[in-house]
């Protein structure tokens, strides 16, 4: 786990050192810069290190494998070993016991398809010396982060947004992603906050010729779409095989040449890797808890209640209300971009904390999106049975919400006038219609769309594919990357091997989702290793107390952020309504911390970023 950066760009070395430290939380290990002659010039390659596997200084990058190719890579390849036993046989030697190795033997073996061969979290780039062009790719589900900038001048890249940013005057600020933002809570791929700067898509790899500066991107891999190869066994079958699979998961997650935990929250989820992970280990597994003092976000005691059964070394982190305004004010530092999750403050306090004992853990991300665990999948069965009602009688009563006159009122609104089950659920998902918002035609246009609306598949599968791509993507993704590389922690998750998202998909939707019943078969398979009693509870998110905090503590800072002077410099609402909205939570009458919390992050940002960027309409 570490941070690339990468220029064809004429920066000198004390600028390219510049924009390392910028991000040098992600690897203080070591930092390298190397620079390489070209048919066109040179290219500077660069590598914050977090050390992980062979912590020896032999496997420090900028890599060069075999005189023929340079690489960076952020991430891991968790069956590098079995990779590299197959290459040696090949005839291809090793100096080293490092994965990054293993991807510079693969890729001279492989070539562009090497990427099929990686099962693991990945992004990375080669110079190709013979062919003189940059070859790069990011894993399928997406978990390490790859911003690039293409441009007249030449081709840039690096693990996040503010390296790009730093001595760069060519960039200017979206409008259409603040928009977007404001509907989903983060900006969706291939977008970035400014114009000129771009994300390249999960599972997709590309190429950029030096001579040309021609640059290619394709799709690799991608979820089962429409329809994945249907599970031929029985659930007893499918609970055994999947069982075995996760445990693989986990097994390969668990090679470290560091200290190493797991994050337990208590849920399904976490508890469940927990379990798995003990039953892998020979040693006591160290597990990571937070606590909130405020009632209703503790969740602590059920993560001890499952550590004691497992007998877990057992960590519980109190969330200390300095340390998390704190990160509230420096927010915009570690999340280049706007970016609304309010969790990501009880993850940044988990993973600091976890920081001081390991620095590998693996997580239980993934799981609700692939095996239908969101508490809105059962909403969907409502739904279903409404639009059941003919659309005309529907329109009749749609008037009576009126007395409601509330974000309430506009969710339901639009679920009336859904005309399919995947309207309906894109409406429970973006805030199209929030009062508070001149937003029309900006939810329609992610690419990912297609998932839900044009499937061949159930809307519960839908759902969840959609999610996957989206919710999976844009937000879980980059706020655990983010959250965690702040505190140079590694983040692992058994759920996003993409063997076990690829049975997830072929599995029948009564295997993962029954009767109301979430994560059917993840929960009796947890069951088989802690007692089901311990989960008899409503699902929880993990939530942090804002309402609380932004009419004490945080009042006034909220008042001066979103001044009326300063709300009208934010594109895509409605300032006056905004104003009123923030007074309603003030006193009481209404909890409305999501949307003072996003427009908070946004404001925030919009002052962080140095210098008076011009907003403009068009991604370029």
């Amino acid at each position: 786990m570490c941070g690339i950066y990468g220029t064809t760009l004429p920066y000198k070395k004390e600028q390219v050192q510049k924009k390392l430290e910028r991000t040098q939380f992600r690897g203080p290990d070591q930092m390298g810069i190397l620079t390489y002659d070209s048919r066109i010039g040179p290219i500077t390659f660069g590598h914050n290190r977090l050390s992980i596997i062979d912590l020896d200084a032999r496997s420090n990058q900028p890599f060069t494998y075999q005189d023929q190719i340079h690489l960076v890579f952020n991430g891991e390849i968790y069956n590098f070993r079995e990779l590299r036993e197959s290459l040696s046989k090949k005839g291809y030697a090793f100096t080293t016991t490092s994965d990054t190795e293993v991807v510079g033997a693969a890729y001279l073996e492989y070539g562009e398809d090497c990427v099929q061969h990686f099962n693991g979290m990945f992004a990375f780039v080669i110079y190709d010396v013979k062919k003189q062009h940059l070859f790069g790719a990011k894993d399928r589900l997406g978990q390490k982060p790859f911003y690039y900038q293409i441009s007249d001048q030449g081709f840039e890249f690096s693990s996040q947004i503010s390296s790009i940013q730093l001595f760069n005057d060519r960039l200017s600020i979206s409008q259409n992603s603040i928009e977007q933002y404001l509907a989903w809570n983060s900006i969706p791929h291939p977008n970035s906050i400014f114009n000129e700067v771009k994300k390249l898509n999960d599972g997709h790899a590309f190429t950029y010729d030096l001579e040309s500066k021609g640059f290619k991107d394709w799709r690799y891999w991608d979820i089962a779409f429409p329809k994945a190869q249907a599970y031929q066994g029985s659930y007893k079958d499918a609970k055994k095989d999947l069982e075995a699979l996760l445990t693989d998961a986990v097994d390969h997650r668990m090679i470290a040449d560091v200290p190493l935990g797991v994050f337990l929250s208590g849920g399904v989820d976490s508890s469940l890797i927990a379990a798995l992970a003990v039953k892998n280990s020979e040693q006591k597994v160290k597990t990571f808890s937070v606590k909130f003092n405020e009632k209703g976000f503790d969740e602590s005691a059920y993560a001890q209640k499952v550590a004691d059964h497992l007998q877990t070394d057992h960590h519980v982190i109190n969330c200390d209300y300095a340390e998390g305004i704190e990160l509230i004010e420096n927010f915009s530092h570690y999340y280049d971009e706007p970016f609304a999750d309010a969790s990501a403050i009880p993850s940044m306090l988990l993973a600091k904390h976890t920081k001081k004992q390991v620095t590998v853990a693996l997580s239980g991300d993934g799981a609700d999106e692939a095996f239908l665990g969101y508490r809105r999948y059962q909403k969907l069965e409502k739904i279903e049975n409404t639009l059941k009602v003919p659309y005309a009688l529907r329109m009749l009563g749609a008037p009576l919400l009126k007395i409601f006159q509330n974000n309430r009122y506009n969710g339901v609104k639009d679920i009336l006038h859904a005309k399919s089950a995947g309207e309906a659920y894109l409406a429970m998902m973006a805030n199209t219609n929030a009062s508070w918002l001149h937003i029309d035609k900006r939810v329609s246009q992610v690419q990912e769309l297609k998932y839900l609306l044009e499937s061949d598949k159930n809307s519960f599968e839908s759902a969840g594919d959609f999610d996957l791509k989206t919710y999976l993507s844009w937000d879980i993704n980059t706020k655990v990357d983010r959250a965690t590389m702040a505190y140079s922690l590694e983040a692992r998750s058994p759920f996003l091997d993409y063997r076990v998202v690829e049975m997830a998909q072929s599995l029948p939707t009564a295997f993962k989702y029954q009767k109301g019943k979430q994560k059917r078969i993840l929960k009796d398979i947890l069951y088989d290793h802690v007692p089901e009693a311990y989960f008899d509870r409503p699902k929880s998110g993990f939530g942090m107390p804002l309402n609380i905090w932004f009419r004490n503590d945080l009042k006034d800072l909220v008042l001066s952020e979103l001044s009326m002077n300063n709300l009208k410099d934010i594109p895509g609402i409605k300032p006056a309504v905004v104003t009123k909205l923030i007074d309603q939570h003030m006193n009481g009458s209404w909890n409305h911390h999501t949307m003072i919390w996003k427009l908070l992050v946004l404001r925030q940002w919009l002052g962080s970023v140095g210098k008076p960027y011009s907003i403009k309409g068009n991604n370029s």
